[in-house]
């Protein structure tokens, strides 16, 4: 679709509404841009948008003239039912995100959309990294880190898009169509935002809403909610699995086997070969081979990385180790359930940092399932009452509240003992103490580096 002529208004002046001002301007479209902050809390970005250009700016404040634009392109984290996107919608008129926005102005490239509540930022990085070893043209983007819109000038028909997907992302999609899509799991997250969780899976389910059977999507076959989809999905469905023999890939003991329609099965390599701890990342690998095995990559190629991947920064990504007590940052877990997954990839006693900004999760099924092996919670941030009540109701009565990131870190090395692993896995989202994941996880790496520098 073209955008000359049109008048545009972008909605949210974060790093995606920059990326998206600077990709039209480029193109000649007149465009405005509105954020409910002020210019003063906006200061540095609009020293940017300025560099860039004369623009309209409504701040601080709703835009009032909606009729004088043509389309409204929303950045991730603005809700699509704020009463002025929605009268927008209601005069006909176009809402959607930076994703759509890219693959409508290039739709060339061979795009692999991967989404899920935990596991799509290792996943999307094996992806990334399985092609990028077997020479192909990648660009890793999206959710992860750089917006889409920022590489579409340099795609072309060999490029892989390899692209991690919010719910915030796909629920203003309207004809985005990857070559093979995913959907790792399905966990409650971000009800807050979405209100329900039949929402909340719906967005989701965007990631294959326009694909044919031309296409492929990769999907978990021990979730229940998703094993429900196959009557759904027009794409070609491959199953990954760790408890049956499914049609893509499965696990047989100790065995990782491909299982690809009209093909004869084969092991692409053994469980205990992967480097990545815990059966969650087993699942993340699995999606990443059939990926991989669906854009033709030789088999040794995956094998090689999939032995030898190193975990990503802030996902179980281990720090250091001081006395015999490991330090191990996941602030990547920002829900309930990756904070399971993170907590049951160790056997040995834990002391969990947890807490920050409450989405409106339930804490009590992480609890149960940490009673196994946390002796200790510290709790941060604006849900500490909430885990500290969930933790004490299900058998774990060792609670300490820590008012920040370099109290959470020494409450918890002081109480450890040789053989001990501190675990920062928030199972919350990082505002009001951060602006991202990133942002806690390098304070916790800090303080961390602190103890083991001055041992206080």
């Amino acid at each position: 679709m073209s955008f000359n002529g049109k008048n545009v208004l972008i909605i949210g002046l974060a790093r995606t509404g920059l990326s998206t001002l600077k990709k039209l301007n480029d193109r000649g479209v007149k465009v405005s841009i509105n954020d409910s902050k002020t210019e003063e809390e906006l200061n540095d970005i609009l020293k940017e948008v300025r560099k860039i250009g004369d623009f309209d700016l409504i701040l601080g404040d709703r835009p009032k003239k909606l009729d004088e634009y043509d389309t409204m392109i929303v950045s991730p984290g603005v809700p699509l039912d704020l009463d002025f996107v929605r009268e927008f919608k209601s005069m006909g008129k176009r809402v959607i995100g930076e994703i759509e926005l890219a693959y409508e102005l290039n739709d060339r490239p061979r795009i692999l959309g991967i989404t899920g509540t935990n596991g799509k930022t290792t996943t999307t990085s094996l992806t990334g990294d399985i092609l990028k070893k077997a020479g192909k043209d990648v660009y890793v983007v999206g959710n992860i880190g750089s917006p889409v819109i920022d590489v579409i000038d340099k795609a072309d028909e060999n490029s892989y898009l390899v692209t991690e997907l919010s719910s915030f992302q796909l629920e203003s999609i309207e004809n985005y169509k990857p070559y093979a899509s995913s959907i790792l799991n399905i966990t409650p997250d971000h009800l807050n935002r979405h209100h329900t969780m039949e929402n909340y899976m719906e967005a989701k389910y965007n990631v294959f809403r326009n694909q044919d059977e031309n296409n492929y999507c990769i999907l978990n076959y021990d979730d229940e909610e998703l094993k429900k989809l196959n009557k759904r999905v027009k794409a070609n469905i491959l199953w990954f699995s760790v408890k049956e023999k499914v049609e893509g890939i499965y696990l047989n003991g100790d065995d990782i086997v491909v299982n690809m329609p009209g093909q004869d099965e084969y092991v692409i390599c053994k469980f205990s070969e992967i480097s990545l701890p815990g059966l969650h990342n087993l699942n993340n690998n699995m999606a990443a081979i059939l990926f991989a095995l669906v854009c033709d990559i030789d088999r040794d190629v995956i094998t090689d990385v999939i032995k030898n991947f190193k975990a990503v920064e802030h996902r179980l990504e281990y720090v250091d180790e001081i006395g015999g007590v490991k330090f191990v940052n996941d602030s990547k877990g920002t829900n309930p359930d990756s904070t399971i997954k993170a907590v049951n990839a160790y056997d040995n006693p834990l002391i969990l940092i947890a807490g920050g900004y409450d989405k409106e999760s339930d804490f009590d099924e992480l609890m149960s399932e940490a009673k196994r092996n946390v002796k200790r919670i510290v709790t941060l941030g604006q849900t500490s009452d909430q885990i500290e009540e969930s933790a004490r109701k299900n058998g774990i009565n060792d609670v300490v509240h820590a008012e920040n990131m370099a109290q959470a870190v020494k409450i918890a090395y002081d109480s450890a003992v040789k053989g001990d692993t501190v675990l920062l896995s928030p199972a919350c989202a990082s505002w009001g103490m951060y602006n991202n994941y990133e942002e806690r996880g390098v304070d916790f790496k800090e303080n961390v580096a602190r103890i083991k520098s001055t041992g206080k």
